[in-house]
């Protein structure tokens, strides 16, 4: 236990070594007009939107700017059970879900997915396995 402690200290030690060399770098930049200022950090934006599949997160177009764009893919009548509940759809309501999913090629389910979370309407808690399912094999 004392290693562990003592291996935490040691790390934290060089961290802040590593950041104030760093640190002097970037001032020696400054200083040289290399830099206009000394850059702030930045918040990370997190690339996952817990849409519930991971290999979903992984795609590199959610990463772009325009994974905000809200694409329709023929399913417009889907905005009127925005904010239901995944676990409160009746069997009709499923079954429009489960046309648009069947419809759709196969390159397009994540993309439908996530446009279906911009849009804020959670897909039913019965057709999640399927649309795993088809995002998993069009991955491998």
């Amino acid at each position: 236990m004392i290693y562990l402690i003592l291996g935490l200290i040691a790390l934290g030690i060089i961290a802040a070594i590593i950041g104030y060399f760093r640190n002097k770098k970037l001032q020696q930049m400054v200083n040289d007009g290399e830099l206009s200022e000394m850059p702030e950090p930045k918040e990370l934006q997190s690339s996952c939107n817990s849409c519930g599949i991971n290999e979903l997160c992984e795609r590199d177009e959610m990463m772009s700017a325009s994974c905000q764009t809200i694409e329709y893919y023929n399913d417009e009548e889907l905005d009127n059970y925005k904010g239901t509940a995944s676990d409160a759809y009746d069997e009709k309501a499923v079954d429009e879900f489960r046309e648009v999913l069947y419809t759709l090629r196969q390159n397009e389910v994540a993309g439908w997915l996530h446009s279906l979370q911009l849009r804020e309407v959670n897909l039913p808690d019965s057709l999640k396995d399927e649309a795993f399912m088809l995002v998993s094999d069009k991955q491998q």
